[in-house]
């Protein structure tokens, strides 16, 4: 039977609601990696307890579901892009908020879109219209104000969240490229498990620095739980009703909840540079998105 249309509008609403749910999940990761790293924990370490417990959280929905494994080069391609392009992405993430302001380097991140359209033209033929150059333009002012007059930033963690923008793209352009036709959800479970093993053989020879009381656990399960999965599980769920480009739309709020909730749980300072490059980072964001293609969104929505 076919829905009425009062309820049309109202699904589409929830849908949204979900999307801005799960980029405020995206964006929390890096006010609770600042809460474990006050409490002992190392970024290898953090990192590892995050895939693996989203990896055990996954698992069991994907087993009941019976949703189909990627097989053959997919598989292959996703291991890769877990243990070498996701851990390293995420490494340059959170060992960025040692030397810069979280905001900061959540706005480095979303360069990831400008960055992505660069490599698409030059590596896979991909056409470079207007639009593309002026999100380009847009976005490389915004990193330009971001980096030159963030002045409480190190240059490493300029470096490192540029780095984590840049190896992101090529995370995006492998999976979109040699994974389509995978299920989401079991492609997200190759890509956290694969980067656990990463980490895991890592803190064998480092040794493992877990948190040292129930608050570091806390914000630990926090990434897990609310930061990955239910974050990947309400996009998803949203990307249904919404499609990819207004979800990746509404996604745009993703920085800017880190920046608010920096502010506001870690008393860092809201600058101009962030909010004048930022605007304008998100401005870039806004035109890329409306050329995204689905089986991007859907497979590469993890984030940092």
């Amino acid at each position: 039977m076919s829905s009425s249309p009062s309820a049309l509008p109202r699904a589409l609403t929830l849908a949204q609601f979900k999307i801005l749910l799960s980029a405020i999940g995206f964006g929390s990761m890096a006010i609770l990696a600042r809460f474990a790293y006050a409490d002992g924990v190392s970024t290898a370490s953090l990192l590892f307890l995050r895939f693996f417990l989203a990896g055990m959280l996954l698992l069991p929905w994907v087993v009941w579901k019976k949703l189909p494994w990627p097989r053959g080069r997919a598989l292959l391609v996703l291991m890769a892009m877990g243990s070498l392009g996701y851990a390293g992405m995420a490494a340059c993430y959170f060992s960025g908020l040692h030397y810069a302001s979280a905001g900061t380097i959540a706005l480095l991140l979303y360069l990831f879109p400008a960055i992505v359209l660069v490599l698409s033209t030059l590596l896979l033929g991909e056409r470079f219209s207007a639009r593309r150059l002026l999100a380009l333009l847009l976005a490389l002012a915004g990193l330009a104000i971001t980096i030159g007059l963030e002045l409480s930033a190190q240059p490493l963690g300029l470096l490192l969240g540029l780095a984590s923008a840049v190896i992101y793209s090529l995370y995006i352009l492998a999976g979109s490229r040699y994974t389509q036709g995978c299920h989401p959800l079991t492609s997200a479970c190759v890509v956290v498990f694969s980067a656990a093993t990463c980490y895991g053989v890592y803190l064998g020879s480092s040794g493992f620095h877990g948190p040292a009381s129930l608050h570091g656990w806390l914000a630990v399960l926090g990434i897990a739980c609310f930061g990955t999965v239910a974050a990947l599980a309400l996009f998803l769920s949203g990307l249904a009703v919404t499609g990819a480009t207004q979800a990746s739309l509404i996604s745009t709020a993703e920085p800017v909840v880190t920046i608010l909730l920096a502010w506001l749980l870690l008393g860092e300072q809201l600058g101009w540079s962030q909010a004048l490059g930022g605007g304008l980072i998100l401005a870039a964001v806004i035109l890329i998105s409306r050329e995204a293609r689905p089986e991007q969104v859907q497979l590469t929505e993890l984030h940092d």
